[in-house]
């Protein structure tokens, strides 16, 4: 009896490789929808568009994007997370859907660690970004001023448990200033806001806020990585200009719904990759700023497991309650 159920074991075994190979050899057969949970415009709709032009081209079937926007990003997140685990909806995201939103919503609609990682797609710097005519021409202005006028600051992000909001708070914490928060439904409308001289700083990827600097509509204080910026190299990173440690950069996972098979995102993962690693795409990225990721699934949920681990101690040291 023991032969016989080792042999039957064997066969279920055969019969599931075969069966997930096959899935593989002919995935995908059908038009594969790429969920981006924000509006068009936004560096990661522009990515998105990217990856989905270059997969129909190399799979022979279209990929689309579709945008999803809301709820902090959080009605397209748990609309893929509902999805069927059979590769025809994907979703590419910045971090919080992605390592912290669960730690911001008392009940976001999904579980962000149930997603499967496929890859992290780029990474961009965030810069701090403020209104020309704030009377502070550094950070180390900036901090003084906050602390002579408590409250009296003013920052934008793209809505509560935003990579801005989070950073925002961080920087409170660390520089030991009291800010007010002003949420926006993007990052079109809080730089308009910053540039109308409305609101006083928002972090901000170098992708969007570049251009303007560039053209004297607002100032960048600081480069929040460990190291500057190429296309701003006259611009200090924020450690440098006082707040040793801080760092906030921008990334872009690209995942499966929940329980989709390994062997399905390994093909997808190295068609990306393979994409990712052109010379076309590489010099494609570079022009909007985004550094090239393409990791392996293993590397990418352990990046997520870190991402989330760096907010979650910036949450709960800034006192950031769930809604």
């Amino acid at each position: 009896m023991t032969r016989f159920g080792s042999l039957i074991a064997l066969v279920i075994a055969t019969a599931c490789w075969w069966s997930a190979a096959a899935v593989q050899d002919q995935y995908p057969a059908r038009t594969v929808k790429i969920v981006v949970p924000a509006a068009p415009g936004s560096t990661t709709d522009t990515l998105a568009r990217v990856v989905a032009d270059r997969l129909s081209r190399k799979w022979g079937r279209p990929a689309i994007v579709e945008n999803i926007p809301g709820g902090a990003m959080n009605i397209g997140a748990a609309n893929v997370a509902r999805s069927a685990p059979d590769g025809y909806t994907l979703m590419i995201a910045p971090p919080s859907p992605l390592s912290f939103n669960h730690l911001i919503y008392r009940d976001p609609g999904y579980e962000p660690g149930k997603f499967v990682p496929i890859t992290v797609l780029a990474k961009i710097p965030n810069v701090l970004a403020v209104r020309q005519d704030l009377p502070a021409a550094t950070l180390k202005d900036l901090i003084a001023y906050g602390k002579a006028n408590p409250g009296k600051l003013t920052y934008a992000s793209q809505g509560v448990g935003s990579t801005a909001h989070l950073s925002a708070a961080q920087l409170e914490v660390e520089a030991g200033i009291t800010m007010v928060h002003v949420p926006y439904r993007g990052a079109q409308p809080a730089l308009t806001d910053i540039v109308a001289g409305h609101v006083d700083m928002f972090f901000d990827t170098l992708a969007t806020s570049v251009p303007l600097y560039r053209e004297n509509k607002l100032r960048i204080v600081g480069v929040a990585d460990q190291k500057r910026a190429d296309t701003i190299p006259e611009v200090p990173t924020i450690s440098e200009a006082g707040v040793p440690g801080f760092k906030s950069i921008t990334w872009f996972g690209f995942v499966a719904p929940p329980a989709t098979s390994a062997v399905l995102v390994e093909k997808i993962n190295q068609d990306v990759i393979e994409i990712l690693r052109s010379a076309e795409v590489g010099d494609a990225l570079r022009r909007i700023s985004l550094e090239p990721g393409a990791t392996s699934p293993p590397e990418t949920a352990r990046f997520f497991a870190e991402e989330t681990a760096l907010w979650a101690k910036v949450i709960a040291q800034a006192g950031i309650q769930p809604q």
